[in-house]
C-alpha cells in the first residue's frame, strides 16, 4: 500500500460519488449566494482589520512645553492699520518679549470696501495702549501734558462741535492731497539704520529703522528718515479697514496677545493742543472709542502645525459689534498634542477650545481700552493621537472564525 493509499484510508468526510448526487437549481443559487456572502464577508474583515484609526489617550502633562508658537490672521473692516497695534503680555501683565526674526512676523495689509489695497508691511509689534495708565506713560514719554478734563459729556460736545466745524471748512476747500492709486513703496534694497543696528545690518522699511531705534530706546525723528518718508497716518487712512496676519512664539507660562489702539498720536487733540504740546487725555480716549471698532472676522488661529483631522474653532468667524466702546475677548485652553502617525513620525503641536465674552468699556471708566485680546492658558494635560491597525493576524483569525 501506498502512502497516499494510507492517507485515504484515513479520510472521514469520502466523497459521495456521482451518480448518488441531486443537482437542482435552487442548490446552485444557495451555493452561488453562499460564495457571494463569504466573500463579502472576507472583504469587510480585510477592510476593517486594514484601516486606519486613530486612538486618542489623555495623559498629565509631565513637562512644560517648549514654547508656544501662535499663527493668527484678523481682519478689521472699520479700523485703519495706522492705528492698530499688537502686543502680548503674560499673566501679571507685563509685556512678554515677543521673538522676532524670519520666521516670526507681523504684517499689516490696508483694505478698502472688503478688498486689499497696496502691499503688505511688515507690523511694529508692541506701543498698544490697553488702559488709561497706559496713556499716560505713553504721553510722559513723549513729553506730551495730558490735561485733566474729567467732564465727558463736554468733551463729547466740544468734539462734535469740532467735527461740524471741519465740515464745514472741508467743503469750501481744496484738498492738495498727493495719493494716488499707485501705492508709493519706501522699501530700499538695503537701507540705513542710521547708527541704531550693527554694522551691515539693513534697515528696509520704516518699521525696521523704528525698530532698530526701540532696541537701543534712542528717540528717533522720522522726518529725517527716508524709509519713512511717505509714511501713511490714520488721518490719511480714513474709511479703510486692516488685516492684521503673522506669526509669534509666546511665553508657554500663558498670558495674552491683544491687537489693540496703538501709540500713534497723530491724529488726536487739536492744532492748538498740538502747537503747544499738549492733548487732552479725554480727547484722547473719546477719540480712540470714537475709532476704534472691534468688530472683526478671525480667518485663522494656530498654536502648532496641522495634523490629519485638525480642527479649529475659530477659523472664518465674524464677530460684528455696534458697541463704540468694547473689548472683545477670546479665552483660549491650548492643549498640546502629539500625533504619530503608522511610519512612525511624529507631529508635535497643539489642539484649541475657545469660550468669548464682549465686554463693555466707557471713557474715563478706567475699565480699559477697547481691542481684542486672545487669552491663553496652556492645560496641564496632553492628548497623544496614534494611527494604528489590528493586521494580518486578526485578520486572519476573523477568516478563519
Amino acid at each position: 500500500m501506498t502512502f497516499s493509499d494510507r492517507l485515504k484510508s484515513i479520510d472521514s468526510h469520502t466523497s459521495v460519488a456521482s451518480e448518488f448526487r441531486v443537482r437542482t437549481w435552487h442548490g446552485a443559487l444557495l451555493s452561488v449566494l453562499t460564495l457571494l456572502l463569504s466573500t463579502y464577508l472576507v472583504y469587510t474583515e480585510y477592510r476593517f482589520n486594514f484601516a486606519t484609526e486613530v486612538v486618542d489617550r489623555v495623559k498629565v502633562n509631565a513637562t512644560s512645553p517648549d514654547g508656544l508658537e501662535m499663527e493668527f490672521d484678523v481682519t478689521f473692516p472699520s479700523v485703519p492699520c495706522a492705528l492698530l497695534s499688537v502686543d502680548a503680555n503674560d499673566p501679571t501683565g507685563q509685556p512678554q518679549s515677543l521673538h522676532i526674526d524670519r520666521t516670526h512676523r507681523v504684517f499689516k495689509h490696508r483694505m478698502k470696501d472688503g478688498r486689499m489695497i497696496g502691499r503688505r508691511s511688515k507690523f511694529e509689534v508692541g506701543g498698544t495702549v490697553t488702559s488709561e495708565g497706559a496713556v499716560r506713560g505713553m504721553a510722559k514719554d513723549l513729553g506730551i501734558d495730558l490735561t485733566k478734563e474729567d467732564d465727558l459729556a463736554a468733551a463729547l460736545a466740544e468734539r462734535a462741535a469740532r467735527k461740524a466745524e471741519a465740515g464745514a471748512g472741508a467743503s469750501t476747500s481744496t484738498s492738495t492731497s498727493s495719493k494716488s492709486g499707485d501705492e508709493i513703496s519706501d522699501e530700499e534694497e538695503c537701507g540705513s539704520c542710521y547708527g541704531a543696528a550693527d554694522e551691515g545690518e539693513c534697515c528696509n522699511t520704516c518699521d525696521d529703522v523704528k525698530r532698530a531705534y526701540q532696541a537701543r530706546s534712542w528717540h528717533i525723528d522720522i522726518t529725517k528718515v527716508s524709509q519713512c518718508r511717505h509714511q501713511v497716518s490714520s488721518k490719511d487712512e480714513e474709511g479703510e479697514g486692516c488685516n492684521v496676519h503673522g506669526t509669534v512664539a509666546l511665553s508657554t507660562g500663558g498670558g495674552n496677545l491683544h491687537i489693540a489702539p496703538g501709540r500713534g498720536l497723530e491724529k488726536f487733540g487739536t492744532e492748538r493742543e498740538a502747537e503747544m504740546g499738549m492733548v487732552s487725555l479725554m480727547e484722547f480716549l473719546t477719540q480712540t472709542f470714537e475709532t476704534f471698532n472691534v468688530t472683526h472676522t478671525v480667518n485663522r488661529v494656530r498654536f502648532g502645525g496641522e495634523y490629519p483631522g485638525s480642527a479649529h474653532q475659530l477659523d472664518g468667524q465674524a464677530r460684528v459689534v455696534t458697541d463704540e466702546g468694547a473689548m472683545y475677548q477670546y479665552y483660549v485652553q491650548v492643549v498640546p498634542t502629539l500625533y504619530k502617525h503608522l511610519d512612525g513620525t511624529e507631529i508635535r503641536t497643539n489642539q484649541y477650545s475657545v469660550t468669548e465674552h464682549l465686554r463693555h468699556v466707557n471713557p474715563g471708566s478706567g475699565r480699559g481700552m477697547p481691542g481684542v485680546f486672545f487669552f491663553y492658558e496652556v492645560s496641564p494635560l496632553h492628548v497623544e493621537m496614534e494611527e494604528v491597525r489590528r493586521g494580518w493576524v486578526r485578520f486572519m483569525t476573523s477568516v478563519c472564525a
